[in-house]
């Protein structure tokens, strides 16, 4: 039974930032990889290599992974919803454009924090606290800000599918919190997810009719092996046990920052434009992240 904390401590909050950095910088990694594997089925090999990564390192740990311990339903359930977070993220991304894309997949730490203030106790947020994940949101808004005019059919659609990609973001995280996933190794409740996405994103792929593997030259063999060895492997490991340990709420606040890195390593790996409403972005979610986390007076 691992320790529950109820707010987080200097060595989380710096796991959580080298995390975001981490996930941003995965969109630079897809964007390359995007020239040489089909969205959706480059999704699928990440998801098939990191689930080896975790059955090879649990084996070397001597972490059981098959044991009948009550968590298949529930893991079942996670997998599935795991799955459909990120075909509805590759596929939407079809239709509308990252920067819109990511406002609307930003929506899932509020549905997070309010699903964790309903059903799980001891993780209830103050008013402050809800005016920090607002902050830290209008930061999202204010970078992303000059995309966001009047969406076409095809746009209203891809925003619909990262909306829907949010809302199974946030169930998945709730029910690791809220199950008996919570009891068990952070290693078994990541394999159940990437081995469910692994069967089923293949055949999201074939019914996109996506064609598959274009161009595998070293680059972007070496942008999957980057979403598969340190995201899908390592990262989210480090973040499934963060779920188990700290206050989901809190947690969330710190998912903001990933879009700003993702932009940041857009403009350094890829030349891509900065906006000028970024150095407000950070400021706003740094407020956001510091009001969500800030310990309440004491009466």
């Amino acid at each position: 039974m691992m320790e529950r904390k109820t707010h987080l401590d200097s060595a989380a909050m710096a796991l959580m930032v080298v995390l975001c950095a981490a996930w941003g910088l995965q969109q630079v990694a897809v964007k390359v990889a995007n020239a040489g594997i089909s969205p959706v089925w480059q999704a699928s090999l990440r998801s098939v290599g990191a689930a080896i990564l975790v059955w090879a390192w649990a084996a070397h740990k001597g972490i059981r992974l098959f044991d009948r311990d009550g968590t298949l339903g529930p893991g079942l359930l996670a997998a599935a919803l795991f799955a459909g977070e990120f075909a509805f993220i590759y596929w939407g991304l079809n239709y509308t454009t990252a920067s819109r894309g990511v406002v609307f997949l930003y929506t899932a730490p509020f549905m997070i924090a309010l699903g964790a203030h309903w059903f799980l106790p001891g993780e209830k947020l103050r008013p402050l606290q809800w005016l920090g994940l607002a902050c830290a949101f209008a930061g999202i808004v204010s970078a992303f800000a000059e995309s966001l005019g009047l969406p076409t059919q095809s746009q209203l659609l891809g925003d619909g599918m990262l909306f829907l990609a949010a809302v199974l973001w946030a169930a998945t995280t709730l029910v690791i919190k809220g199950s008996v996933l919570a009891k068990v190794s952070p290693a078994k409740t990541l394999f159940y997810q990437l081995a469910g996405s692994a069967l089923v994103l293949p055949c999201v792929s074939l019914a996109l009719g996506e064609p598959g593997v274009i161009a595998a030259t070293p680059l972007v063999l070496a942008s999957l092996a980057y979403q598969t060895v340190l995201v899908a492997f390592a990262s989210y490991l480090a973040w499934f046990w963060l779920v188990k340990t700290y206050p989901a709420g809190r947690l969330a606040a710190f998912s903001f920052l990933t879009p700003l890195f993702g932009v940041l390593a857009g403009a350094l790996l890829l030349s891509e434009r900065i906006s000028s409403a970024l150095a407000a972005a950070l400021l706003l979610v740094a407020l956001g992240i510091w009001l969500v986390n800030r310990p309440p007076r004491p009466a």
